[in-house]
Formats: structure tokens, sequence, C-alpha cells
């Protein structure tokens, strides 16, 4: 009979990440037992699984759009990683329902990190409003009120920074917006590794977005 308990419960930076992948494209399944994440990038799902060391199988599933053909997935049981994940504040079927969680200080920006990847975006463009005014928005997403208020309140406790709370336009969805300013002291927390663990993808983004006006990260 295999092991119920897989996932060795100790923080980290990659663990803390993990948990912010989790708390965005996770599941907790009602059975007490399964956790599943799934994910658009094959990336993310080979550093969940590397930073878990998670054996499972690593499966794909059409997601219905012609844009995103396929979306990448990987389930498994952990009884004790379950109860954990609960202890800290997830739930089954927590979308709407999300509060806060229990995150170690010294580990908060590495789950920051891990939540902007699973379901977080950055955009810019140049301001016709000012000659040669370039703007740029770092964003997190959730359908929770609440989760989105107490992310913006943990942040504005560690950098003093505010950020503005905005529905999408679809209305399902609530954005913490940090504008130029803001943005100039979160990323250089969110990337002080260097950019080693996180979607790639976001980060060059980022990075070449900075280029733009001679600036970086760090």
């Amino acid at each position: 009979m295999k092991a119920l308990n897989k996932i060795k419960i100790q923080w980290s930076p990659k663990f803390a990440y993990c948990i912010g992948l989790i708390t965005t494209d996770g599941n907790l399944s009602k059975d007490g037992r399964h956790i599943n994440f799934t994910s658009k990038d094959k990336q993310l799902i080979d550093i969940f699984v590397d930073s878990l060391k998670i054996k499972n199988k690593i499966g794909m599933k059409g997601s219905g759009t012609i844009k995103e053909k396929n979306i990448f997935f990987v389930q498994f049981g952990d009884v004790n990683f379950f109860r954990f994940l609960q202890n800290i504040g997830l739930t089954p079927r927590k979308s709407k329902t999300l509060g806060a969680i229990d995150i170690p200080d010294k580990y908060f920006f590495d789950f920051l990190r891990g939540h902007f990847d699973g379901d977080g975006t950055f955009y810019f463009y140049w301001d016709p409003r000012w000659r040669s005014s370039f703007m740029f928005y770092t964003v997190f997403i959730s359908a929770s009120k609440g989760h989105i208020t107490w992310l913006r309140e943990e942040i504005k406790q560690r950098l003093g920074i505010i950020g503005h709370i905005t529905k999408s336009d679809n209305q399902v969805c609530y954005q913490l917006k940090y504008a130029k300013a803001e943005s100039h002291k979160l990323l250089p927390k969110m990337y002080n590794h260097g950019g080693k663990l996180c979607l790639s993808r976001k980060y060059l983004k980022i990075k070449n977005a900075l280029a733009i006006i001679g600036e970086r990260i760090k």
C-alpha cells in the first residue's frame, strides 16, 4: 500500500512558493485527501512537482477554448498535507470564501511570488496624457474579496504601500493593483532570489518592461 503522507511539511522558500501556487490554482477535494494543482504553464507544474517531490504523473486536459487548447494538472493524495493546508486557511471550494493564509513572515514574499505566478499579471503602456510617461502595474487576482483585502493589508504592513482594489470587467474577480512607484518597492522583494524560482515568462516580461526605461528589478 502506498504511503498516504508524501509531502515533507517544512517551511522554506520553495515550500512557501508552492503554497502560493496552491492558493491560486490549487484545489482541495471534498474527500479530505486529494489535492489538485492545475496550470496552463507547464513550467509551473514542473516547479510544483519538483519542489514538493511529487511522484504522480502529470496529466493534460482540454480547456474548451481555442486560445488555450491544453491545461496541465497533477493530483495526489496526502491526508497529512491536506490537513496542514486546512490549518493554514485553505478549504475545498475556496475561490469565493478564501480569507487569510497563515504564512511565516520570513517566507511571505516567496508565497507572494507563487501567488502572482499562479494568478497575477503585469502590464505596461505609454500613457498618452503625458509625454514619455511609461506606466506599469503589478496585479494580484482573487475571486474572494476577503482574501484580496487580507493580501493588501499584509503587503502594506511590510512595505508601506497601499495599492488599490478593483473588480474585473466581468465582475467575477477582485484585482489588487500596484502602480509604478509602488511596484518599484514590491518587485525587488518578490524577486529577491534573482528570478530562479518563478514563472520565467512573467519574470522576463517585467525585466524587459523595466529595460525600456533603463531600470532593473533589483
